[in-house]
Formats: C-alpha cells, structure tokens, sequence
C-alpha cells in the first residue's frame, strides 16, 4: 500500500468510528426520550441496534490499531449529527426516523468510500471489512425507510 492509500484510509476508519460513536449516543438518547405508544417500536429498534453500531466502533478501532494507528480518544471525537438529536416533542417520531436514515446514509456514504479508497490502496482485509459495515448500514437504512414510508401513510 502506498503511504497516501495508507493515510486515507486510516482517515476514513477514523471518521467511521467517531461516527458510529456518535450514532450510538443519538440512538441511545432518543430510544429513552421518545414517549407514546407509536414510538415504542422505533424506540426498540434504536436500543437493538446500539450494540451493533457500538460492535461496529470497536471492530472498527481493532483495524486502526491492526493498520499502525492510533484510534481517537473521546477529546478528539466531533460530533455533527444535527438530524439525529432528540426533538423537542418526545412524541415526533417522525423527525427521529428521518435523522436515523440521513445519518445512515452518512454511514453507506463513508462506507462506500472506504471500499474504493482501500481497493485503491491495496489493501483488501479492510475492503472487506467496510464490505461487511456496509450491508450492516445498508439494512438498518431500508428498516428506517420502511417505517418512514409506514409514518408517510
């Protein structure tokens, strides 16, 4: 791998896990903030996929470290997910659903990339790996899709 391929991808890694991070505080929150009967699925699905995205964060750090860097302390993490905090009204699901699938499309985004830009570098173990996040991330976006369109309706 060329040191640039290298650079970019361990960037890329980075972003992923602060982003998973982040994904699983938002889910966290507004699985215990949202209230009413409506949004106690929504709620379920937001606490059973915590594991999964926090699963994601750690594997995520094993290969930063497997590729000679430095995984980010909690100092060094950013947090962006405007869409995905609670709202003000514990019983708007919808605006809860619609931050779940733009951060998820952030996530097939970067996940995406990371595919391309590890094939470009040579490196197939973590183009795999992002292979494997991306359907992850791909299923949890057509679950939020779905009950979007079932909120739609």
């Amino acid at each position: 791998m060329s040191v640039e391929g290298d650079d970019r991808v361990l960037e890329l890694l980075a972003q992923a896990r602060n982003d998973e991070f982040e994904t699983v505080i938002n889910y966290q929150t507004n699985a215990a903030a949202l209230a009413g009967v409506a949004a106690e699925e929504i709620a379920d699905s937001l606490s059973a996929d915590v594991q999964e995205e926090l699963g994601h964060a750690e594997e995520i750090g094993e290969r930063i470290s497997q590729l000679g860097g430095q995984p980010k302390g909690s100092f060094d993490l950013e947090m962006g997910q405007d869409a995905l905090q609670p709202p003000e009204d514990p019983t708007d699901v919808l605006s809860v659903i619609d931050g779940v699938i733009a951060a998820e499309k952030g996530a097939v985004e970067t996940y995406r990339e990371l595919i391309e830009v590890a094939e470009e570098a040579g490196d197939p173990v973590t183009e795999d790996f992002a292979t494997e996040l991306l359907a992850d991330e791909e299923e949890h976006l057509a679950e939020f899709e779905g009950y979007r369109k079932e909120y739609e309706g």
